[in-house]
C-alpha cells in the first residue's frame, strides 16, 4: 500500500486507502492488451471519481491553455492572409488573376506531405515541447519575414514554408491530448484548444483592424510581422511551459504521476515508445505506416474532415471579402468577422461536452453538417441580392462557423477512440489529418476572385462537401455498428486460444475483441 507523504495536505493527495469493490470501467475502443498488472488495475479501482477529476483538471490547467495558444497562433500565422489581402496585398505585389489562389494553395503542399512522417518521428521524442517548440519558433520567423516580401515568389515562398513547419503541430497536438486523457475525456480537451482556431478568427479580424493603422509601412506588412514576432514569443515560452508528460512533470505528486500514467496503459495499451515486451522501439516502424495505409475507417473519417476543411478554409480565407461585399468598409469588414468566429468557439465547447457526456459522436457531428448544408443553401440563394439581405446573409455566415467548427474535435476524437496502439494511434490520426486536409487544396480555389461577389463556386462547393460528410459518417457509424455486431459473441477466452496474446496485441483495433467506439 501507498501511503501518502507528510508534507502534502489531504486535499491535494489521492486517496488510496480508500478500497472500492468496482473494477475499472471498461471503455468502449479499447484494445485487449496485458498493459498493467492485476495489482495495478486494482490500485486504479481504488480511486474514486471525484480523486480522477481533480487530477484531471489538474493536467487541464497545464496542458490545454498552452495548447490552446498554439493552436491560435498557428491558425492566425497561416489564414491572416486573408486580412492583408483587402489591406492593399495584392496592389503591392503586382498580383493579378488566381494569384491569390496559388499563394494560398502553396501552404497546403508540404503541410499535407509532412504530417505522417512529422508524428511518426514525434512519437519517438522524449520531450514533445521541444519538439513542437522548435516548429513554432520556425514557423514564427518565416512568418515575421514574409512582412518584408516584395514579390509574389516571395509570398509563396513564405507559405510554403509556414506550411512546411506547421505540418507538425496539430497533429502532433492531438497525439499528446490521448498520451494523457482516456478516450472519453479527449473531445472536450480537443474542443477548448481547436475553438481557439475559431478566436484566431475573431482575434486576427481586431488585430488586423487596428494593426493596418499603424504608420511607417503598408499595413498588411506590419500584420505579417507582428502576428509573427507574437508566435517567436510564445514558440519560446513552448520550451517551459508545455508538459511532456506525467513522469517528467514536477507539479505532478508521484501518486498522481503514476495514476495518470498507469491509467494511460491500461485504456491505451503498450507506451508508444515501446514494444509490447517492454523493449524500447529503435526507429520508426514502417509496418505500421502500412496498416494505417490500408485502414479503412481512416479515409471515411478523412470525409467527414472534408465536411469541415473545404468550406472553413474557403471562408476562412475569403470571410473580409464577403462581409466587405455587403458594403461595409475594409476596417468594419475586419471587425464583423469576429462574431461568426466566437458563435464557432462557443459550439465547438458545448457540443464537446454533450458529446463527452454520453460517449457518441456521430451524432453531434451531423447535426452541425446539417447546418452548414442550411447556411451554405441560403447564402448560395441570396448571393445575387446580397446587400439587400444583410442581416440574413451575416446571420448565416456566423450559423456556417457554429456548423464548421465543432465538426473537427468530434472527428478528431472519434478516429483517436478507434485506433489502438500509440503508435498506429499517433500515425494514424496524422495519416487522417494529412488526407482531410488535402481538402484545403479545394478550399484555396473555389472562391474566385471573377466570381465575386456572389461565389457560386464557393457556396456550392461548401454546400457538397458538407453534404457528403453527413453520408460518410452515418456510413461510418454502420459500418462500426456491424463490425461490433459480428465479434460481440467472441470471448476473451475464445480469442487467446486462436490468436494468443501477442497476436491480439498485434491486431490492435483489428482484434476480435476490439469494440469500436460510436
Amino acid at each position: 500500500m501507498l501511503h501518502r507523504s507528510s508534507h502534502r495536505s489531504d486535499s491535494d493527495s489521492i486517496d488510496v486507502e480508500k478500497k472500492d469493490t468496482e473494477a475499472i470501467e471498461v471503455v468502449v475502443g479499447s484494445a485487449h492488451v496485458k498493459a498493467v498488472t492485476d495489482e495495478e488495475r486494482a490500485w486504479l479501482a481504488s480511486i474514486d471519481t471525484k480523486e480522477q477529476d481533480r487530477i484531471y483538471h489538474k493536467v487541464d490547467r497545464r496542458l490545454v491553455p498552452m495548447l490552446a495558444l498554439l493552436y491560435l497562433i498557428a491558425h492566425l500565422d497561416r489564414a491572416n492572409i486573408g486580412n492583408a489581402k483587402i489591406e492593399g496585398l495584392e496592389t503591392d505585389l503586382n498580383m493579378e488573376g488566381n494569384d491569390y489562389n496559388i499563394a494560398l494553395m502553396v501552404f497546403f503542399v508540404p503541410y499535407v506531405l509532412c504530417e505522417v512522417p512529422s508524428n511518426m518521428l514525434l512519437s519517438k521524442f522524449s520531450k514533445p515541447s521541444t519538439y513542437i517548440g522548435i516548429l513554432v519558433l520556425c514557423w514564427g520567423l518565416v512568418m515575421t519575414f514574409s512582412g518584408l516580401t516584395k514579390s509574389f515568389a516571395g509570398l509563396c515562398g513564405t507559405r510554403f514554408l509556414i506550411g512546411f513547419f506547421e505540418a507538425g503541430f496539430f497533429p502532433g497536438a492531438m497525439w499528446l491530448v490521448s498520451q494523457w486523457y482516456p478516450p472519453q475525456k479527449t473531445q472536450t480537451r480537443m474542443a477548448c484548444f481547436y475553438l481557439s482556431s475559431a478566436l484566431s478568427g475573431s482575434f486576427s479580424g481586431l488585430l488586423a483592424a487596428g494593426i493596418a493603422q499603424m504608420d511607417g509601412l503598408r499595413g498588411w506588412r506590419w500584420i505579417f510581422i507582428l502576428e509573427g514576432i507574437i508566435s517567436v514569443i510564445i514558440g519560446a515560452g513552448c520550451f517551459f511551459l508545455l508538459p511532456d508528460s506525467p513522469s517528467s512533470a514536477s507539479w505532478l505528486k508521484p501518486e498522481e504521476a503514476r495514476f495518470l500514467d498507469l491509467s494511460h496503459l491500461a485504456y491505451r495499451g503498450v507506451k508508444a515508445t515501446h514494444n509490447a515486451d517492454g523493449t524500447k522501439k529503435p526507429h520508426v516502424n514502417m509496418s505500421v505506416l502500412k496498416q494505417v495505409a490500408c485502414d479503412w475507417q481512416l479515409y471515411l473519417q478523412a470525409m467527414v474532415f472534408w465536411s469541415n476543411v473545404v468550406p472553413n478554409y474557403g471562408l476562412k480565407f475569403t470571410m473580409p471579402s464577403i462581409i466587405k461585399s455587403m458594403g461595409f468598409t475594409s476596417t468594419t469588414a475586419q471587425l464583423l468577422t469576429a462574431p461568426p468566429y466566437f458563435c464557432g468557439a462557443v459550439a465547438a465547447v458545448v457540443s464537446a461536452l454533450f458529446a463527452d457526456r454520453i460517449s457518441w459522436r456521430m451524432p453531434f457531428i451531423v447535426f452541425h453538417q446539417l447546418l452548414l448544408v442550411i447556411a451554405f443553401a441560403v447564402l448560395m440563394s441570396f448571393a445575387d441580392v446580397i446587400r439587400q439581405n444583410v442581416a440574413l446573409c451575416y446571420f448565416m455566415v456566423c450559423l456556417a462557423c457554429v456548423g464548421l467548427y465543432p465538426i473537427i474535435p468530434g472527428n478528431n476524437s472519434w478516429t483517436v477512440n478507434n485506433l489502438a496502439g500509440a503508435e498506429k494511434r499517433a500515425t494514424g490520426l496524422a495519416f487522417m489529418i494529412a488526407i482531410g486536409n488535402c481538402g484545403g487544396f479545394a478550399g484555396s480555389f473555389i472562391y474566385l476572385p471573377e466570381e465575386a461577389p456572389t461565389y457560386p463556386t464557393g457556396f456550392g462547393s461548401s454546400l457538397g462537401f458538407a453534404t457528403a460528410g453527413i453520408c460518410a459518417a452515418f456510413l461510418l457509424e454502420t459500418l462500426y455498428w456491424m463490425s461490433n455486431k459480428r465479434n460481440e459473441h467472441i470471448t476473451e477466452q475464445e480469442a487467446i486460444a486462436q490468436y494468443g496474446e501477442e497476436e491480439l496485441e498485434r491486431l490492435g483495433d483489428k482484434s476480435p475483441l476490439f469494440k469500436y467506439s460510436y
